[in-house]
């Protein structure tokens, strides 16, 4: 059987990578008709003042559109912050460490456990569950029981893009406030935002450019940080200041407020969740159906973002990847620690290039038997 790929374009190839990942391709044309001369004003958002008139409308629309588009409650702040995913494993210790510096971490997977070891940098955490044992295969399950009730906080990773796994359900932690991150999953479903007390997220994977994080945070969590915690890490800093204590990334805050226009604009996070299930059922349902490729995760803690799965040859594999990269679909190679394929099939993915991939699939699995 011969296999029709199509690819997006004659110049853009399908890129199935883990982050920095595709961005909707409307709006890339559209920030690039803006790109010299931001509606008008003769400057480039790259270039305009933090502190303009311009720039402050952009922001507070982008605000505006994620509070609509993920339901947040008014008690909320929500915070456009340097640094990334990664500089919030620090940042949520060092600001919810405020009673009896104990925390409870469930690790999921490989930013799970380095969320987990910056935390033990300055208080006792106490890994609850674990899933290591099974190379990250499952989500852990838990039940209120077992965290410790004087914990300041519970911290998880909602969706870990490494392993292909995401948290089929929100752990009960009763009255301790529950920290999620959500680098690799926000804006594909809808979530209860008051069940948690802080999420956060690099948006590299389904919002902007690499640069920043979103942070989404109770007001009654916000001010504990000691006074030896540097200012740019406390978030009272950042609720405080709007999100301008200093000079933020504003391109990438301008591209994330685009993509929640995009979002709203098809109905939002709900029709998105509809898309990407539809999405991810397909690819699953090839790899489970097939004859050479093969899923190790457990089928209810499946990832609708990211799709690992092997032939179970390592040479295989690698010939996988290069020749679908010469069909145009891109960065299909598993994370370098655990090797095999994995697919990224974030909210800016078309059905499109999943359908091209199942073809190619079916293509390199008759070529290969």
């Amino acid at each position: 059987m011969k296999a029709e790929v199509t690819i997006l374009s004659k110049t853009r190839a399908y890129n199935f990578s883990a982050g920095p990942s595709m961005l909707p391709l409307s709006v890339i044309e559209d920030v690039a008709a803006n790109l010299t001369n931001y509606k008008g004003c003769g400057e480039s958002v790259m270039e305009m003042s933090h502190r303009s008139a311009e720039f402050k409308e952009i922001l507070e629309d982008a605000e505006k559109n994620l509070r609509d588009i993920m339901n947040i409650p008014e008690n909320y702040k929500v915070m456009f912050i340097q640094g990334g995913g990664t500089l919030q494993f620090a940042m949520v210790p060092l600001n919810l460490l405020r009673k009896s510096g104990k925390a409870d971490y469930i690790i999921s997977g490989t930013w799970a456990k380095k969320a987990a070891k910056e935390a033990e940098k300055f208080g006792d955490i106490k890994i609850v569950a674990s899933s290591e044992e099974s190379t990250f295969t499952y989500i852990p399950e838990v039940k209120k029981e077992d965290f410790r009730p004087d914990a300041d906080y519970v911290h998880i990773t909602f969706n870990n893009t490494i392993y292909g796994t995401h948290y089929p359900y929100i752990p009960d932690t009763g009255k301790i406030p529950l920290v999620a991150d959500m680098s690799s999953c926000i804006l594909s479903e809808e979530i209860d935002v008051s069940r948690f007390g802080l999420i956060y997220a690099g948006v590299q994977k389904n919002i902007a450019p690499a640069g920043i994080a979103i942070a989404i945070m109770r007001e009654d969590l916000i001010g504990f940080a000691k006074d030896d915690v540097p200012t740019y890490l406390d978030y009272k800093v950042h609720a405080d200041n709007g999100s301008t204590y200093n000079t933020p990334n504003c391109f990438a805050i301008y591209v994330a407020g685009e993509v929640f226009k995009y979002i709203k604009d098809m109905g939002g996070v709900a029709e998105m969740h509809r898309r990407d299930v539809e999405k991810a059922k397909k690819l699953y349902d090839f790899i489970d159906g097939s004859e050479l490729y093969k899923c190790p995760v457990r089928e209810k803690d499946r990832s609708l973002m990211n799709v690992v799965f092997v032939t179970g040859n390592e040479e295989l594999d690698k010939k996988f990847v290069a020749q679908a990269k010469a069909e145009g679909l891109h960065n299909l190679n598993g994370h370098r620690s655990i090797g095999g394929m994995r697919a990224s099939i974030y909210n800016a993915m078309p059905v499109e290039g999943v359908d091209a991939l199942i073809a190619f699939m079916e293509k390199f699995q008759e070529e290969n038997k």
